[in-house]
């Protein structure tokens, strides 16, 4: 017979588990020791057990009976080249299951600029939509009733005329303005830490922040008028610790500039959402939106609001894209998989699951369709939405909950001492932090600290991308585009318009003035987006921001592994009596830097001279700050999908300036069918995801030490 259970004692004394307490703790990337065994013990003095879900301070969840009464909504973040693709996408995954739309646009949309503008020829439709009047927005939503659809844009630059579009589509639709449900992201603070698709100045940006904020109070009570983001911080390298500071930081900062603008607490702080990025460190990820939760309700609480509802941090999560490898794109389902796991089990409000192949080009509507149905797996089959609080009382959780909190804490005091993160951002504080850590991440990858798996940890013969890679055709859209913006501006009231336009640039130098109202009547008008976002420009200027290099991050982190680069590069200064330039640049309206400010962190870490050229700059520009600088190599960063149209320009400008001998190199998300043509093109090499900085460091440096300088692939 067997004893009673009851009777057996699952702990003494003598039994410790083998190996596990001995081991010595693994350090985060955010400084936190993990140790191989928690327990009771490590929760003692920890000030932010005592929650249950739907009261203050949230830990376990902003409502009461979360995921058992209703699952997260299911969101796909997309925008595909025109209005009418974009609709036809939208309304294929609302019938199989989606429950909210969230907007992609593309980069000219986001940095005011109608699509024939000269500098954002190349940009047209390629990361998203374009959107250019009115008209466009009708088309984009045209069979989607918006009183009973829920709407997520990402917009901040240009957010006036988008939201000044979206609100008189949904007037024309027959929406009253109260009806509409969504949110705009409207976060401009973090653009000028990692985005970089701002338009104007701090200062102005802020007010027109400000100015979205107080006029969706007014008029539109069930619409999210910011979403403050910390997924672009979590992408550009942010740690846990920091993306958790800097978002709840941004987030105060809005706040303190609505109260000033004579707005009360309640009349906004309910409808204020927030956005985390989910990578693969999994129960860190958990823990931060449990401490998000928790340090947002102790940051309002002196606010003293009446309603409870202006301490809850409601939450939209998504899954990492740079945790997403080139090399065997199928893995990618299963990282996907467990990011999303952790924002379930973190109790996120809304979600988006990534593309497999997004680390190739956008995404396909295959690979689309298998992120979404991630999602319904998991809410439909998984059993994950049974329990209210699932990790509530988990000692590891738990404990790094609270470690996690104190070192946001104290990262949220370093800004507070700076005077708030708007004079922080002028520092370069948060975004040098930042920089930092984005190339000590990439050090640790290289120098095989981190696990990449098929990357640098059980690497097998690389796997065919797949067949069906998204494409947009661009010479199509582009006429397409020109075409309906042509005939807004034939059909218009041109009097009309500029009158408007008048009275927004009037608005712009009144304090008080709301300039989303201004925005609106323009928008019934028939301006164009860059119409309205030059009229602003006019008065407010627009922004140009530059921050040293992290100078040393990259070599501190991983110093062993530079050797050949660094003795090549002793090589070739003694040969040419000078170290090897590189020009780093980003060409067109491609904000998205993190890989080539840790490019240029690193190759000046392995004895280049390095110049980082200015965002947003045309392939003539960069020809030209090439030669004035005399440089021995530009390498260009491409995210975004034009590479095929502006690095051969940016080859035939260097051409016809006399300086062919100058190497172009290219880096970033290159589809393999563009690689022989841009070869051929004259491009000396093209380093995709997942190359080696120090690898390919020495591969440069071998390129200008060969004087016939073969094209070289890897």
């Amino acid at each position: 017979m067997l004893p009673d259970f009851t009777s057996i004692p699952y702990r003494t004394a003598r039994h410790t588990p083998r190996g596990s307490v001995r081991r010595a703790p693994w350090m985060t990337p955010e400084g936190t020791p993990i140790k191989s065994l928690y327990s009771e013990a490590d929760l003692q003095e920890l000030g932010h057990l005592d929650s249950l879900p739907g009261l203050p301070p949230f830990l376990g969840g902003p409502y009461a009976t979360m995921y058992t009464g209703r699952p997260w909504t299911v969101r796909q973040y997309a925008g595909f080249s025109t209005a009418e693709e974009s609709n036809a996408f939208y309304r294929n995954a609302l019938a199989a299951g989606q429950r909210g739309l969230s907007v992609a646009f593309d980069l000219p949309t986001h940095r005011g600029y109608d699509s024939d503008h000269e500098r954002v020829l190349g940009d047209v439709g390629k990361a998203g939509v374009a959107v250019d009047s009115v008209e466009d927005m009708k088309l984009l939503f045209e069979g989607i009733p918006l009183a009973r659809q829920s709407v997520s844009m990402t917009m901040n630059g240009a957010v006036l005329p988008v939201m000044a579009f979206f609100i008189v589509a949904a007037e024309e639709q027959g929406t009253p303005l109260h009806a509409l449900r969504g949110t705009i992201q409207n976060d401009i603070l973090k653009e000028f830490m990692v985005r970089n698709t701002f338009i104007y100045p701090p200062g102005p940006s802020m007010r027109i922040t400000r100015d979205v904020i107080a006029y969706c109070a007014a008029h539109m009570p069930r619409f999210n008028s910011v979403s403050v983001s910390g997924y672009h911080m979590h992408e550009a390298g942010a740690p846990a610790d920091l993306e958790l500071a800097y978002t709840l930081a941004n987030g105060l900062e809005y706040v303190r500039a609505s109260l000033e603008a004579g707005l009360n607490i309640d009349d906004f702080a309910p409808r204020i959402s927030f956005f985390f990025g989910i990578g693969m460190h999994h129960y860190m990820e958990i823990a931060k939106l449990r401490a998000a939760r928790c340090l947002w309700a102790r940051l309002i609480k002196p606010f003293a609001p009446s309603n409870w509802k202006s301490l809850a941090l409601r939450m939209h999560c998504q899954t990492s894209g740079f945790s997403l490898t080139a090399q065997h794109p199928l893995n990618n389902i299963v990282r996907t998989t467990a990011e999303a796991l952790a924002a379930v089990f973190g109790h996120t409000q809304s979600l988006h699951t990534n593309a497999l192949d997004e680390a190739l080009a956008l995404p396909s509507a295959p690979a689309a369709r298998i992120a979404r149905n991630t999602q319904l797996f998991l809410a439909e089959e998984a059993d994950v939405t049974r329990a209210i609080d699932p990790w509530a009382g988990s000692y590891f959780v738990e404990a790094l909950t609270g470690k996690l909190m104190q070192r946001a804490w104290s990262q949220l005091q370093e800004i507070e001492e700076a005077g708030g993160m708007t004079a922080a951002i002028a520092q370069g504080i948060p975004k040098m932090r930042i920089e930092a850590a984005a190339a000590r991440k990439q050090a640790r990858i290289d120098s095989r600290k981190d696990v990449v798996v098929g990357v640098n940890h059980f690497r097998a013969p690389g796997s065919k991308p797949p067949s069906d890679l998204m494409t947009v055709a661009h010479e199509a859209v582009l006429s397409q585009q020109l075409q309906r913006l042509n005939r807004v501006r034939a059909t218009r009231g041109p009097i009309v318009v500029r009158q408007v336009l008048d009275g927004l640039r009037a608005a712009a130098q009144k304090p008080r003035a709301n300039l989303l109202e201004w925005a609106v009547r323009a928008a019934r008008a028939r301006a164009t987006l860059g119409e309205i976002s030059q009229a602003l420009e006019q008065e407010f200027g627009r922004h140009e921001g530059t921050v040293p290099l992290a100078a040393g991050a990259y070599l501190a982190e991983s110093p062993g592994t530079s050797q050949e680069s660094l003795a090549l590069s002793d090589h070739f200064a003694a040969l040419e009596g000078r170290r090897a330039r590189i020009l780093v640049a980003k060409l067109g309206q491609d904000g998205h830097d993190r890989g080539a400010r840790v490019i240029a962190t690193a190759f000046a870490d392995m004895g280049f001279d390095v110049d980082v050229g200015p965002l947003f700059s045309t392939p003539e520009e960069v020809a030209r700050q090439a030669v004035d600088n005399d440089v021995h190599v530009v390498g260009v960063s491409s995210l975004a999908g034009a590479h095929a149209i502006l690095v051969p320009q940016l080859v035939e400008h260097l051409r016809t300036l006399g300086r062919p001998d100058i190497l172009v190199i290219l880096g970033g998300i290159v589809p393999q069918e563009d690689h022989n043509a841009l070869l051929e093109q004259g491009i000396a090499a093209i380093f995709g995801p997942g190359t080696v900085v120090t690898e390919a460091a020495a591969q440069v440096l071998r390129l200008l030490l060969n004087e016939h300088h073969e094209p070289v692939q890897r």
